[in-house]
């Protein structure tokens, strides 16, 4: 204790007196750990968030085109959708044994960048969506918002809104067929969340009214009403009876002309396949950057104990034991690895809040800097280890030569 005692203010003294090298090696630490923490927490919740919003849905069901675009739009809702399939089609899909559930989606318009949802209420039942305020809707033109949406637009039970063409503000809006809020939900950490839900027959409406509008007869808007053949959706979502459909059931679909499907599971592993080489060479780079702030600990402290033998000799002549000369080189550079490390997962939260904000203005993706993973730990332990092991030789060189005898040489 005693040579903790006198150790302790000694290293203090010996980090001020070099504050340059000291500041560099914290902020080489630093932005290694900080590097690291932000990936992991930005992969960990967005893996999280794409296991929960996919949660129940074994194949989704579109127009042609990109896979991984089909389940980014109809599942994650932050892209393009590929395009309409008839309903026609969708009710044949959705009859077939195989099938246990079927969710029709109907996209498109949105609210303020908050993406409007035609779909029926077992599109709340997949995520357990459940109302906080008003009521599920029972006819067209009713809908219901979710709690981010409430949130960020002030929507509440008997607001009137227009959806906009599009998924970004400045489409044009169908001011005339406005939406009336019935319901606002809980929050429910889904991607309902961030949605305005409401019924299929809504968004028919909707765009038969501005087909009627551009100079289609009502009648024939109206027949078109009347005939769910002649009407088309975005996507269906489908859960199977068994797993055994797994394996032959996408291919049937696929083998029809305009429709293809595309498994949530298996296009969010090759999107994290596709990312997966760039996050590598990133925490490649932030290891570097840690193995670099402890190499120059090392070189630190082992210049600063080349400048000060003849001080260590001298502690060693005024009483100081061998271990008190230990600690105080073991000290320093523990220090600065706690000092790195604290600033580091500072610095790795706060990049990851502030990611967050960015991403959530633009596509609605939730990421927060105030959480916790537990990979962090292996991220700290690591980093204090290095510079652990940066100090051990200074530390027992100093040991061994903090002998009396070492004045005689200075």
């Amino acid at each position: 204790m005693n040579a903790l005692r006198t150790a302790l203010p000694l290293a203090i003294a010996y980090l001020r007196e070099r504050t340059m090298a000291t500041l560099l090696n914290i902020a080489l630490l630093a932005l290694g750990v900080g590097t690291i923490i932000a990936l992991i927490l930005t992969l960990n919740q967005a893996g999280q968030r794409m296991e929960r919003d996919a949660a129940g849905i074994d194949l989704v069901v579109g127009a042609k085109g990109s896979p991984l675009q089909l389940i980014l739009s109809a599942v994650f809702n932050v892209d393009i959708p590929t395009g309409n399939i008839p309903l026609a089609d969708a009710m044949m899909i959705s009859a077939e044994p195989m099938v246990k559930r079927s969710i029709p989606l109907s996209l498109g318009d949105s609210f303020r960048s908050f993406r409007i949802v035609g779909t029926n209420p077992s599109y709340l039942e997949l995520y357990d969506a459940q109302i906080a305020q008003g009521r599920v809707w029972n006819k067209a033109l009713e809908a219901v918002v979710g709690a981010e949406v409430a949130r960020a637009t002030g929507l509440t039970v008997g607001s009137k809104f227009a959806g906009a063409h599009g998924l970004g503000d400045g489409g044009g809006d169908h001011g005339d067929q406005p939406f009336t809020v019935v319901g606002v939900l809980k929050p429910g950490g889904s991607v309902v969340d961030r949605l305005i839900v409401t019924s299929l027959d809504s968004v028919w409406l909707v765009h038969e009214h501005e087909i009627s509008a551009a100079g289609a007869s009502t009648a024939k808007a109206a027949d078109a009403h009347k005939h769910d053949e002649n009407r088309e959706i975005t996507a269906l979502l489908i859960q199977y009876a068994s797993p055994m459909a797994a394996v032959a059931f996408p291919r049937r679909i696929n083998a029809v002309s305009g429709l293809q499907a595309a498994s949530p599971a298996l296009e969010t592993a090759r999107l994290f396949t596709l990312v997966g080489f760039g996050i590598s060479a990133l925490k490649l780079f932030a290891g570097i950057m840690m193995v670099c702030a402890a190499l120059g600990i090392f070189i630190g402290l082992m210049n600063a104990l080349n400048d000060r033998r003849a001080d260590l000799a001298l502690l060693r002549v005024l009483g100081a034991d061998r271990a008190t000369v230990l600690l105080t080189v073991l000290i320093q550079g523990f220090a600065l690895g706690i000092a790195g490390v604290i600033l580091g997962t500072l610095l790795g939260h706060a990049a990851t809040e502030w990611m967050g904000s960015l991403v959530g203005k633009i596509h609605r993706v939730p990421l927060t800097g105030w959480t916790w993973a537990r990979e962090e730990l292996w991220v700290i332990a690591s980093a204090l280890a290095l510079t652990l092991l940066a100090s051990l030789f200074p530390a027992w060189r100093a040991y061994r030569d903090a002998m009396p005898e070492l004045l005689s040489r200075t």
